[in-house]
């Protein structure tokens, strides 16, 4: 559910419009998913120069 949360929200859905759309979430739930995110990307490093070329 993380991705799903993280996925819309990169799309540009309003909170208000996850949280409607997803009904049992919780502005809580939202911020973990951010947090967890943030944890996960913390210390880690992306070449995006070479992203997309083959």
């Amino acid at each position: 559910m993380v991705s799903v949360v993280l996925d819309n929200l990169a799309a540009g859905l309003e909170l208000d419009e996850l949280l409607a759309s997803y009904p049992p979430l919780t502005r809580e739930d939202v911020q973990a998913a951010i947090a967890y995110a943030a944890d996960l990307a913390r210390d880690r490093t992306v070449d995006l120069t070479s992203a997309g070329t083959s």
